[in-house]
């Protein structure tokens, strides 16, 4: 092998190894014929919005138990939509609750004005500048949804979090706001060793650093909603809307009793337990008649 056939294999591994590092080229026309997203990367390269080709549709009617936390979401998006002042939000509270199907909610309402969702995932929060650049100018309004969000001291998703809700020196885009859910009302762990930094000046409390720096990102959230678990009316007020929503008909006796103790065997009553035991129930159904 001559010098010239090493130089051209050499050559061409170094440009297969960059093309792995490229990100994939994004189609511009799914702003026209997709309503979701995804922020995706390829490699180590830029990172681009992907669109989703079947999104989650799910109704604001087929949630139920959350009523009051449904009208605050509803109002906020209402107003970011017509264009309004509207607030960054901050969905906290039991799981199976319903949070982020009440996101999900949001763009099944509203995609017919506008509306868009674009799905970011904890550890590419550090990309959210790029993400905002990329749509700023765009006539759509967006929302971008961070679910089941958490995190540990230190994690750089933090900041980047903080600076895209605050602005930062650049004033923060109008078109954008931020959905996000966690199990945390403060996103952090909090310990015992943080309680004891706080001093007590007079009669007034006053918490430690660690303490102001871990409600310090939530409190950049203008809207807070907070879940709570059902009880039994309302699980099995869940149970009765997705036995119509799979067409089973009305409550009996017997399905009361199987959903309570399904709930009873799962240790938890929620929305998201009444369609397990509604999915299962459905199913058996349907497979004695087949």
């Amino acid at each position: 092998m001559n010098d010239w056939d090493k130089l051209y294999r050499r050559a061409e591994g170094l440009l297969s190894r960059l093309e792995a590092l490229l990100p994939a080229q994004q189609s511009n026309s799914g702003w026209d014929t997709a309503v979701a997203f995804r922020w995706r990367k390829y490699g180590r390269g830029t990172g681009f919005i992907q669109p989703v080709a079947h999104p989650h549709h799910i109704t604001l009617d087929a949630l139920r138990g959350v009523d009051a936390q449904k009208k605050l979401i509803d109002q906020n998006t209402h107003q970011f939509v017509r264009g309004c002042p509207a607030n960054n939000v901050l969905l906290t509270g039991a799981r199976g609750t319903g949070k982020s199907s009440l996101v999900k909610a949001m763009l099944t309402k509203y995609a017919a004005s506008g509306l868009r969702l674009i799905e970011v995932e904890k550890h590419h929060l550090t990309d959210l500048h790029d993400i905002v650049e990329q749509i700023y100018r765009r006539p759509e309004r967006f929302i971008l949804y961070c679910d089941d969000l958490s995190f540990e001291s230190g994690e750089p998703g933090y900041k980047a979090l903080k600076v895209v809700l605050d602005g930062s020196v650049a004033t923060a885009s109008e078109n954008v706001l931020v959905y996000a859910t966690s199990n945390r009302r403060h996103l952090m762990p909090e310990s015992m060793q943080d309680n004891r930094e706080t001093r007590h000046i007079g009669e007034e409390i006053h918490p430690g650093e660690a303490v102001e720096e871990k409600i310090s990102l939530s409190e950049r959230f203008g809207l807070w909603v907070s879940f709570y678990p059902f009880d039994q009316d309302q699980y099995l007020d869940a149970v009765g809307q997705w036995l119509t929503y799979y067409g089973m008909g009305e409550m009996t006796p017997p399905v009361r009793e199987a959903a309570l103790r399904w709930a009873l065997g799962r240790s938890s009553r929620s929305g998201r337990v009444a369609w397990q035991f509604v999915r299962d129930w459905a199913g058996k159904e349907e497979t004695r008649q087949i």
